[in-house]
């Protein structure tokens, strides 16, 4: 009997290799297949299928920013006074790795950045040159204090697969092993949370 597979076309051992993976992608492949019941041939045949179909976009170290030097996590919220302004705003973020997300977001910006900088040296040039393309109209920044959660796991939640701790986590674990915000400023002054930036 094949495997059932579920609304996003996979079946229980793909979506069993993908969380394997994700949590250790240097992990051997015969080694996920012990923990999955099949050959390293039948896994590495599996990966190419999961690759070719994009639910796989690629294997990555993830580093610690703080030991690199990036001190500084920021949120920049950018308001771009037309649509057609969007298309031109997003080419330029090609020329600034230090933006490492950029989501066209509803509410009261058009695009929400995440960025990781060296100091507030660095975070006040990214400014200029963000406020400096055409069609910002505004910009308005708040830094993170602290970071308590950030994941880049999707596994246990997009697959629907039992996420370690979970029974902690639902019984009244700590708010800082609950989660909670990335950074913990709702409740400082308005000069730590950010606010809108000033005129360049």
């Amino acid at each position: 009997m094949k495997p059932r597979r579920n609304g996003t076309g996979l079946d229980e051992i793909d979506r069993r290799i993908l969380a394997l993976l994700e949590a250790d992608c240097k992990m051997p492949l015969a080694k996920v297949g012990e923990k999955v019941g099949l050959s390293a041939p039948s896994v590495i045949e599996r990966l190419r299928k999961l690759e070719a179909e994009g639910y796989i976009l690629g294997y990555h170290a993830h580093l610690d920013s703080r030991r690199l030097g990036m001190d500084i996590t920021a949120f920049i919220g950018v308001s771009i006074g037309h649509p057609r302004g969007i298309a031109i705003f997003e080419q330029q973020l090609d020329h600034l790795p230090e933006v490492l997300e950029c989501h066209h977001v509803t509410g009261g910006y058009t695009l929400l950045l995440k960025a990781k900088l060296r100091n507030t040296q660095a975070l006040e040039g990214l400014i200029s040159k963000l406020r400096s393309i055409d069609g910002v109209e505004r910009t308005e920044t708040s830094v993170a204090l602290s970071t308590k959660v950030e994941r880049t796991s999707v596994a246990s939640v997009a697959l629907e697969l039992p996420a370690r701790g979970q029974a902690t986590f639902l019984s009244g674990a700590s708010p800082a092993l609950r989660g909670g915000e990335a950074s913990e400023l709702s409740g400082v002054s308005p000069a730590l949370r950010g606010g809108e930036d000033a005129p360049a």
